[in-house]
């Protein structure tokens, strides 16, 4: 059980870091954002976890802003995924979960 947690917070770490990462460099990068190899290779690793967010997100919310709904999506699911590894640590000791 705890290898399944862990991999789903260690998914959504990436994910986050990924969608972050692209934010950072859509900025810096300007207008030729989509010129940009590493913003391509952003917007490849993290296109699934925008396609998810695509279809749980209603149909008004623009598709500009869908990769914040992603990124929100992934930080709730992080946050409830890393609750949920406390409350197992606990239960089976400290030491087994280093």
């Amino acid at each position: 059980m705890l290898v399944v947690i862990t991999a789903i917070k260690l998914i959504a770490e990436i994910a986050l870091l990924v969608l972050f990462g692209q934010w950072v460099l859509g900025l810096l990068a300007g207008a030729k954002k989509e010129q940009n190899l590493f913003y391509q290779i952003l917007e490849i690793v993290g296109r699934p976890f925008v396609s998810v967010a695509r279809l749980v997100s209603p149909k008004f919310v623009l598709d500009r802003h869908v990769p914040l709904v992603a990124f929100l999506l992934l930080a709730f699911i992080w946050i409830g995924v890393t609750l949920l590894k406390i409350q197992t640590c606990l239960q089976v000791g400290v030491e087994q979960c280093k």
